[in-house]
């Protein structure tokens, strides 16, 4: 896979962290942690729909619904965990609305290219990469 296979929506928020100079980016990230939409009823009622990402060191949870093809992405993250709730917000606005083969065809190592590996710890990137990849996962149980 290459950046060239990154949907429109998930290159956007990239550029968007690459257009920032180094220092700023985390609050651009503070800001995505700000932005996580809030799950649908349906899920609230119903956590054991929801998978935990084991590759959090917080409590994250995620819900990929397929319809006619198009990928909805749901999140949880705590509050009290800005970056991950971040990373979460990113990838929830990134695939929702995509085709399912735009879902399997972002780039596994698409965390890496957000501009963030030097500002937070490999431990939380790992974490967004968890994400990722269980949200394919999801896509490709669903299709």
């Amino acid at each position: 896979m290459t950046s060239t296979d990154t949907p429109a929506s998930l290159a956007e928020i990239r550029d968007e962290f690459l257009e920032l100079p180094e220092e700023e980016r985390l609050q651009l990230l503070l800001e995505f942690s700000n932005e996580l939409p809030a799950l649908p009823a349906h899920l609230v009622d119903h956590p054991e729909l929801q998978e935990r990402v084991v590759e959090c060191q917080s409590p994250v949870y995620i819900y990929v619904e397929v319809v006619d093809g198009v990928v909805t992405m749901h999140a949880t993250a705590p509050p009290e965990a800005p970056t991950t709730r971040g990373f979460a917000s990113i990838l929830a606005q990134g695939l929702t609305g995509l085709t399912a083969d735009e879902v399997l065809a972002v780039p596994d190592d698409y965390p890496q290219s957000i501009g963030l590996t030097r500002a937070v710890s490999p431990l939380r990137i790992a974490g967004m990469t968890g994400m990722l990849l269980r949200a394919k996962n999801q896509v490709r149980r669903k299709r």
